[in-house]
């Protein structure tokens, strides 16, 4: 029986879809814990907050197990073993699982070419998240294609990752999302959507993307556990995040003051189709 094949579909921060995921985490306020690094945890945190999520963030004794449980949404940044260790995320994750709290996997620098790190990282995808989320090159090497990242920086093209992100959406159960000048959004059963947009400053500003797996958390956690509306709502997030990025881009033109005006953009989000 050979897989179903769907159409790819496009979505912008204008799609019908958009502004009911920003509302209902504006409305809900949703709790949301982070396994992530000490280098994007503000970003992070900044991001979350602008959208009128409740972050908690770091891997203090008895936060793992407790929040993991508590949490609307977790997301777990593979570079957080920085400042955590494995056993901090497996207990994070399990006591989400537990919970039926949905989790977001960032899988940062796989395939850099430090084997015991890509071996965790493998562990910690074998426990079902919800959405896996990372650049090309990280996605291809979680799939098992070659590795091609150069520290935690994609020297991969969305073209050639796509294919194996189908492989690994079908193979993990999970959405998988890969962030590049176009994302892709892939589900497990064959679906793509692709979203257009942002700005170039995203790549030169330190823990975008990994903030980027905390909103999608927080879409999670407001979202009912239906394969078909979770898709909507990671491709909305991603269509809100690039629209952020252009509303940001504007002078003064840098990418300190584009950090500043993306976090400004994301919290003068209504939700709107002229947003």
């Amino acid at each position: 029986m050979h897989p179903v094949t769907f159409a790819p579909r496009r979505m912008r921060h204008d799609s019908p879809d958009c502004g009911p995921a920003l509302r209902r985490i504006r409305a809900d306020a949703p709790f949301v814990y982070g396994l992530t690094n000490y280098v994007a945890a503000t970003l992070s945190a900044n991001v979350l907050l602008a959208v009128g999520a409740a972050p908690a963030i770091g891997a203090a004794p008895g936060w793992p197990v407790a929040f993991g449980a508590q949490a609307g949404g977790l997301w777990v940044n593979a570079a957080g073993l920085i400042n955590a260790t494995e056993h901090d995320m497996l207990a994070a994750i399990d006591a989400a699982n537990a919970a039926d709290v949905p989790w977001v996997l960032d899988p940062v620098a796989m395939g850099a070419g430090v084997v015991e790190y890509d071996d965790i990282i493998r562990r910690l995808a074998a426990r079902r998240p919800a959405v896996i989320r990372g650049n090309a090159s990280e996605i291809m090497a979680l799939a098992g294609g070659a590795a091609t990242a150069r520290g935690v920086e994609t020297t991969a093209s969305i073209t050639q990752a796509v294919p194996l992100g189908v492989a690994l959406a079908r193979r993990s159960g999970a959405i998988v999302a890969i962030s590049g000048p176009e994302d892709h959004v892939l589900s497990p059963d064959g679906q793509q959507i692709i979203i257009p947009g942002g700005h170039r400053w995203l790549t030169a500003v330190t823990g975008a993307g990994c903030a980027l797996g905390g909103l999608i958390a927080a879409g999670l956690a407001v979202t009912p556990a239906d394969p078909h509306q979770r898709l909507t709502t990671v491709a909305a997030v991603h269509a809100l995040y690039a629209r952020a990025a252009e509303m940001a881009a504007g002078p003064p033109h840098g990418p300190a003051s584009f950090a500043t005006g993306f976090v400004d953009a994301l919290a003068q989000l209504q939700g709107r189709a002229d947003d």
